[in-house]
């Protein structure tokens, strides 16, 4: 296919971590557990907060979000990968490669914007608790959550038109899945233009919605330091401390990857970052989130409570 530029793909080969043949069990084995666990623990944290009606706020119906989210961009990479492990050819059809970036791009898309909404809420929540049930109504939470994805996936239906409409001269991704990036670097053609495209998508997603949380958590610090009592202060902080790890923790490895204008020449660092937001993340959100709220854990003990003492 390398020989001729007009040489239809019809497949790619996902060649992440095909270097490294004597990990491939232990890989396989370590994914294999994390998405399990963090399809468990989403999906558990869904139904908690479904089934105890003290938590059916704004807040944990943005955090449900976060977690369904979660369950399906991690879905989206982790099944096929792990096939992969398992797999001397470790191919994905042209039409299965699209399909999966429009779904992940879109999804990841999605929860930067979901951890905007769920910033605003915590600023209601602080700097007007008096009309917070008045500004986060029932209306506003749907719009709230539905906007992240319609921005989402309008900017991957985006990405994989432009993608799309280039020519491919060679058929091995050096990615365990189908990223932007990986499929630029195999383009025919100068694709610089299409590249300046993914660029301003991504820097428009991801500072968009950083200016969204910066704002809203700027004006979140200010109201809280005019609050006269250490106690107080104390607990509208940490109200926040959740929310802001689990910001920093996401868009960290994203800025690194998806901000560099020539980002086809670092896929080696990009497989790793990807690893980690991929994978990882979605296994560590529950748990930043959960792990330090009363709420929910007051929740899981009188669900537990209720099925052990009917």
């Amino acid at each position: 296919m390398a020989e001729s530029n007009f040489t239809e793909v019809t497949l790619f080969i996902l060649s992440g971590f095909k270097n490294h043949p004597e990990l491939q069990v232990s890989l396989f084995l370590i994914f294999l557990f994390i998405y399990l666990f963090t399809v468990l623990e989403n999906l558990g944290l869904i139904l908690l907060i479904r089934i105890d009606s003290q938590l059916h706020t704004p807040m944990y119906f943005f955090l449900s979000n976060l977690a369904s989210i979660d369950i399906f961009y991690s879905s989206t990479v982790t099944p096929k990968t792990l096939v992969n492990f398992q797999s001397n050819q470790k191919a994905i059809s042209f039409v299965g490669c699209f399909v999966q970036m429009y779904f992940f791009v879109g999804l990841v898309c999605s929860e930067c914007f979901l951890l905007g909404s769920m910033a605003y809420d915590r600023y209601v929540a602080i700097c007007n608790p008096l009309l917070y049930s008045v500004v986060m109504s029932q209306k506003m939470c749907n719009w709230l959550g539905t906007m992240p994805y319609v921005i989402g996936f309008t900017n991957s239906l985006i990405s994989i038109c432009v993608i799309s409409s280039l020519a491919f001269c060679d058929y091995n991704i050096n990615h365990f899945f189908c990223d932007t990036t990986a499929l630029l670097a195999l383009s025919c053609v100068d694709a610089f233009n299409t590249e300046m495209v993914i660029f301003v998508l991504a820097g428009f997603t991801l500072l968009s919605s950083l200016l969204i949380i910066t704002v809203t958590y700027i004006a979140i610090i200010s109201a809280t330091l005019r609050i006269q009592s250490t106690a107080g202060r104390h607990r509208a902080f940490s109200t926040c401390t959740s929310h802001l790890m689990g910001v920093t923790i996401f868009y960290g490895p994203l800025i690194f990857t998806y901000l560099q204008p020539d980002n086809t020449s670092c896929l080696t660092q990009a497989q790793v970052a990807s690893v980690f937001y991929t994978i990882v993340i979605p296994m560590l959100n529950p748990l930043i989130y959960s792990l330090r709220n009363k709420d929910v854990k007051n929740a899981l003990s009188r669900v537990i409570h209720k099925k052990l003492f009917p």
